[in-house]
C-alpha cells in the first residue's frame, strides 16, 4: 500500500492470539499490539488527534512551539508529528524515563528537559509544573496537557474502541488496560462500552499510584504515592482523562511482576513489548479464576520493548532491582512484596524522624 506520509499508517494495529502465554487461562487472551504503530506505540493515536484538534480549532499553526509533559512515548509520537507539520517540540520528561527513551525523542528533533521524579506535581520543579511555566515564558507555545486535554480520550474513541470491537467481532467480554493518562482506557471503555454494556473494563495501576484507591474511595490519597519503576501506569495526580465511572475492576501490579510477564511475552509469543505492557498481561493472569471459555479478553500492550532494553530486558537491571537471583532465577513474588512492605516502612520511619527533627530546630 502507499501512504501520503508517516502519519497516514498510525492505527489499525494488530489483535494477536496469545496462545502460549495464556494457555492455562479459559478464555480467549488477545493483545492489542500497539508498536505496530509508525512511533511504535498508542501515543501516536493521542498526540496525532490532540493535535490536529488544536489546528482545527485555530490553537496553532505552523512555526509554533508544542510543549508537553511526558514519560516519554507521547513525546516521541509528538516529536515525529511535530517533525513532519513543522512546529518547535518542547518536552519535559521525567527522570526515571530510560536513556533509550531520552535518546529516541532527541533523534525526532525534541527539546528535552529532564525533571525530577520524586518531585511532587504542585512541585515548580516537577515536570507537570516546568511544562506549564514554559508554555507561558515562550512565545506561540501551545502546552497540549495530555492528562486534561480531553481529545486525549477521543483519539481512542474514534480509532481504537472501533478496531477491538471490529476485530472481535463485537465477541469482546473484558478489556484490559493500563491506567495512566487515562485516554487509552477510558476512549476505548466507552466506545465498547456503547456497543455492550456488559463488557468489563479492567483497569491496571502501579503501586505507588493513586488511581485504585480513588476510584474505590472518592479520595486522593497521599499515603498511596512512593517511587515504583513502572512506566507509563499509575499517577501521582488525577487525570482528567480517566473516566472512573467506566471502570469495573482496578487490579494493581507490582514492579518485579510487572517485568517477568513483558519477558515472558517476548520468550513464549515472539512479542518484544514494553514494561506496562507486561503490566496488563500481570492483570489478566489476576483475572483468571473468573473467567470462562466462551469470554474474550483484549489486553492493550502500549508500546515496543526496544525502549527497555537498558531495563527490563537487562539482567544486570533486573538485579540490581531484586528482580533476579545473581544466577538468573526469578524473584518470586513474595519475596519481592516483602522486599517493598520493608522498603516503605523505612522511608516512613525515616520521614517521621525528619519531621521531628525540623520541629525540634524551630
Amino acid at each position: 500500500m502507499r501512504y501520503e506520509n508517516v502519519l497516514a499508517t498510525i492505527g489499525n494495529t494488530p489483535l494477536i492470539h496469545l496462545s502460549r502465554i495464556a494457555k492455562d487461562i479459559p478464555a480467549q487472551v488477545y493483545g492489542k499490539v500497539e508498536a505496530y504503530n509508525p512511533g511504535q506505540s498508542a501515543k501516536d493515536r493521542t498526540a496525532l488527534y490532540m493535535v490536529e484538534q488544536a489546528e482545527r480549532d485555530g490553537l496553532i499553526q505552523p512555526g509554533d512551539t508544542i510543549v508537553e509533559a511526558t514519560s516519554g512515548n507521547t513525546g516521541y509520537s509528538l516529536a515525529m508529528i511535530c517533525s513532519m507539520k513543522g512546529y518547535r517540540c518542547l518536552l519535559t520528561v521525567s527522570s526515571k524515563a530510560s536513556q533509550e527513551k531520552l535518546a529516541l525523542l532527541k533523534a525526532m528533533g525534541a527539546e528535552v528537559v529532564i525533571c525530577p521524579a520524586d518531585a511532587e506535581p504542585e512541585d515548580p520543579r516537577s515536570y507537570y509544573s516546568q511544562a506549564k511555566r514554559l508554555s507561558e515564558e515562550i512565545p506561540n507555545a501551545y502546552y497540549l496537557a495530555q492528562n486534561f486535554n480531553l481529545n486525549n480520550t477521543m483519539a481512542h474513541y474514534s480509532s481504537t474502541g472501533p478496531e477491538i470491537w471490529k476485530q472481535t467481532e463485537g465477541k469482546i467480554t473484558h478489556y484490559v488496560c493500563c491506567a495512566g493518562t487515562g485516554g487509552t482506557l477510558s476512549g476505548t471503555a466507552r466506545y465498547l462500552k456503547e456497543q455492550n454494556p456488559d463488557i468489563k473494563i479492567i483497569g491496571v495501576d502501579a503501586y505507588g499510584s493513586v488511581l485504585r484507591k480513588y476510584w474505590e474511595t472518592g479520595e486522593f490519597d497521599k499515603s498511596e504515592i512512593y517511587s515504583y519503576k513502572v512506566e507509563g501506569l499509575g499517577k501521582t495526580i488525577i487525570p482528567g482523562n480517566v473516566a472512573f465511572d467506566l471502570i469495573d475492576d482496578f487490579v494493581k501490579v507490582t514492579d518485579r511482576s510487572s517485568a517477568h510477564r513483558a519477558r515472558q511475552l517476548a520468550r513464549e509469543e515472539g512479542l518484544l513489548v514494553g514494561y506496562s505492557s507486561g503490566s496488563a498481561m500481570q492483570a489478566v493472569f489476576h483475572l483468571q479464576e473468573e473467567l470462562k471459555p466462551t469470554d474474550v479478553v483484549v489486553a492493550l500492550f502500549p508500546d515496543h520493548g526496544t525502549r527497555y532494553l537498558g531495563k527490563v530486558y537487562n539482567d544486570d537491571w533486573m538485579k540490581q532491582q531484586g528482580f533476579l537471583e545473581h544466577n538468573g532465577e526469578p524473584i518470586n513474588d513474595i519475596s519481592y512484596q516483602r522486599y517493598r512492605k520493608i522498603y516503605r516502612a523505612y522511608r516512613m520511619k525515616y520521614k517521621r524522624y525528619l519531621r521531628q527533627t525540623l520541629r525540634s530546630i524551630s
